[in-house]
């Protein structure tokens, strides 16, 4: 799946399973750039995801997960399992020197 289409599946997943409608954002975007949003037209900016998942009460990485297992067509979990053993092998850049 594109990965537009795919966030645009989760992220009206987690706007109707929190009964928000596109209305409801319109302190961050109006409704038409949402719908845009949910029929993979656009993708948003991580300042603007940082805007909008907090209405969602989600974390942004939670969408982000959700929208790329989505898009690879696994788990979450899965998809974050992989993530943590990358972080392992590699570490996390903060901790590199230099």
């Amino acid at each position: 799946m594109e990965l537009k289409k795919a966030f645009g599946k989760v992220f009206r997943w987690y706007r109707t399973r929190n009964a928000l409608s596109q209305e409801d954002f319109s302190d961050i975007s109006g409704r038409t750039y949402i719908s845009t949003l949910e029929r993979g037209i656009h993708s948003p900016t991580i300042e603007r995801l940082e805007a909008l998942a907090p209405l969602l009460n989600i974390h942004p990485i939670t969408l982000l997960v959700c929208t790329y297992a989505q898009k690879d067509g696994v788990s979450p979990e899965a998809l974050l399992q992989r993530v943590r053993e990358e972080i392992d092998i590699m570490g996390p850049p903060w901790t590199t020197p230099g």
